[in-house]
C-alpha cells in the first residue's frame, strides 16, 4: 500500500463547535479513566495477591503468580471477540451506544470480583469464577479503546487530531494511576487485614464508578463523522468482512504497531511488580514508583500527540519503538539496585518517556489508516488480536522466564524482541499525516 492510499483514509474534517469538542474530550477522558481503572485492577492484584488467594499451587510463589497472570491473559484472549462484536455494532449503530454497553459490563464484572470467595473457601470454583469475570472484562475492553478514540478523533479538526486523540489514552493511564493508588492506600493495612479483606476494597469501589460512569458517558455526543456517514446512507452492512477483504494490509500494520507497545507496557507496569516482589522490595515502593511514572505519562502522551501533529505520526512512533529496545536492560538493572530514586527513574524512563511516545501517537496514527465506515471494526480487530499476542502473553512469558532463569536478563531480551517487531512493522506502515498538512499546521 502506498502513501497515497494511506492518506486517503484520513478522516474528513467535520466542523464541530469548540464547546462540544471540549465536552467530548473531557467526558471521553473521564469515561476511559473509570473503565480502565476496573480493567487494570486485575493486573495489580495478580502481581500482589491473586496467586496466593486463588491459585495456591506449588511451593514456589511464582507458580501462583504465573497462573494469576494466566487469568490476565484470558482477559486479553476475549478482547478480539469484544473488538469484533463492538466494532460491528459501532460501525452500524454508533460509537456512543457501544461505549455505554462496554462500561456497564466492565463495572459489574469488577464489582463482582470483590465479592468472590477465595480458593480456601470454595476450591476450584474460586479461580474458575475469577477467570469468567475476567473474560467479561476482556470483552468490554475489546470495544472500549477503539470507541473512545473515535468519539474524539472523528470530531477533532485535522490540525489537532494527534493532540486531542492522545487525551483518550491519557484517560486510560489515569485509570491505571487510580487503580495503583487504590492498592497503595490498602498497604496501610496490616498484611493480615490486606490479605483477608483489604484487597477487595478497590474492586468494590466499582459500584460508585458505575453510577458516575453512566452519567459521564450519556454526555458524550455521537461521532460527527459517523453521523455524516449514517445520514448519507453509507453505512457498511458487514464492516468486519469489508475490512478483511479490502483493508488486510492496514490490519497487519495495526497489529504490528500494537504488538510491541502492548507487550512492553504490561512488562513495565504489571510484571515489574512481580519482579520487585521477587527481589523482596516493598510493595509500597513499587506501587509508588509505578504510579509516579504513570502520572508523568499523561502529559508526555499529550506532548507527543501534539508533536505528531507537527512532524508526523511515524517519527514519533519510531522514537517509542527504539526506546523500548534502549531501556530494556537498564530498566531491570535500575530496579535491581533497590535504591528508591533509581527505581523511580527506571519507571519514568520506561512508562513516562517510551510509552508516552507510543501512546501519544498511536490513536491518530491507527485511526487514520481506515475509512470511517469500517474504522471501528478495523481498529477493534487489528489492535485487539495483537493485544492477545503482545500485552496478554507478556506478563506470563516474563514471569515464566524469571521462574526458570531466576534473573531478569531473559526478560530484557524479550523486550528487545518486542521493540524490534514494532520497529520492523513501522518500516511497512506509511505516514498518515500529509507533509502539506504539517506545513499548514506549523504556519498556523
Amino acid at each position: 500500500m502506498g502513501f497515497e492510499t494511506a492518506v486517503a483514509s484520513v478522516p474528513t474534517p467535520v466542523p464541530v463547535p469548540g464547546a462540544a469538542l471540549r465536552r467530548t474530550v473531557l467526558t471521553s477522558v473521564v469515561g476511559q479513566a473509570l473503565e480502565w481503572y476496573d480493567f487494570f485492577l486485575y493486573g495489580t492484584a495478580a502481581a500482589l495477591v491473586f496467586g496466593k488467594l486463588f491459585f495456591p499451587l506449588g511451593a514456589d510463589p511464582l507458580i501462583g503468580t504465573i497462573l494469576a497472570f494466566g487469568g490476565f491473559t484470558v482477559g486479553f484472549i476475549a478482547r478480539p471477540i469484544g473488538g469484533v462484536v463492538c466494532g460491528h455494532l459501532g460501525d452500524r449503530i454508533g460509537r456512543k451506544r457501544v461505549l455505554m454497553l462496554t462500561f456497564i459490563a466492565m463495572g459489574c464484572a469488577t464489582f463482582a470480583m470483590g465479592l468472590l470467595p477465595t480458593y480456601a473457601r470454595i476450591g476450584l470454583w474460586a479461580p474458575a469464577l475469577l477467570i469468567a469475570l475476567r473474560v467479561v472484562q476482556g470483552l468490554a475492553a475489546g470495544g472500549e479503546w477503539s470507541g473512545s478514540i473515535l468519539v474524539i478523533s472523528e470530531n477533532a479538526p485535522p490540525a489537532r487530531r494527534g493532540f486531542l486523540s492522545a487525551w483518550s489514552p491519557a484517560g486510560a493511564t489515569l485509570g491505571f494511576v487510580l487503580s495503583s493508588f487504590a492498592f497503595l492506600l490498602t498497604q496501610s493495612l496490616s498484611h493480615e487485614a490486606f490479605m483477608a479483606w483489604g484487597w477487595r476494597l478497590p474492586f468494590l469501589a466499582s459500584v460508585l464508578i458505575i453510577v458516575l460512569g453512566i452519567y459521564v458517558r450519556k454526555r458524550i455526543p455521537e461521532s460527527a463523522e459517523f453521523v455524516k456517514v449514517a445520514d448519507a446512507g453509507e453505512r457498511v452492512r458487514t464492516p468486519l468482512l469489508e475490512v478483511i477483504r479490502r483493508h488486510p494490509r492496514q490490519l497487519l500494520m495495526v497489529m504490528g504497531l500494537r504488538f510491541g507497545e502492548g507487550g512492553a507496557s504490561y512488562v513495565f507496569f504489571a510484571f515489574s511488580l512481580a519482579y520487585g516482589k521477587f527481589l523482596g522490595l516493598p510493595n509500597t515502593l513499587l506501587l509508588g514508583a509505578v504510579t509516579a511514572s504513570m502520572v508523568l505519562l499523561i502529559p508526555a502522551a499529550l506532548w507527543f500527540g501534539h508533536l505528531s501533529d507537527r512532524i508526523g505520526r511515524r517519527p514519533v512512533y519510531a522514537f517509542g519503538a527504539l526506546g523500548i529496545m534502549a531501556v530494556a536492560f537498564p530498566f531491570f538493572r535500575l530496579i535491581h539496585t533497590g535504591h528508591p530514586w533509581l527505581i523511580v527513574l527506571a519507571f519514568v524512563l520506561a512508562n513516562g518517556v517510551v510509552l508516552g511516545a507510543l501512546e501519544g501517537a498511536q490513536p491518530a496514527y491507527m485511526s487514520e489508516l481506515f475509512p470511517t465506515g469500517v474504522r471501528y471494526s478495523g481498529l477493534g480487530l487489528g489492535r485487539e488480536v495483537s493485544s492477545v499476542l503482545g500485552g496478554g502473553l507478556s506478563p506470563v512469558v516474563a514471569t515464566a522466564l524469571l521462574a526458570h532463569y531466576r534473573h531478569a536478563w531473559p526478560v530484557a531480551v524479550y523486550l528487545l524482541l518486542l521493540g524490534g517487531i514494532t520497529a520492523l512493522s513501522l518500516c511497512f506502515t506509511p505516514e498518515t499525516l500529509p507533509r502539506k498538512q504539517r506545513i499548514v499546521e506549523q504556519v498556523a
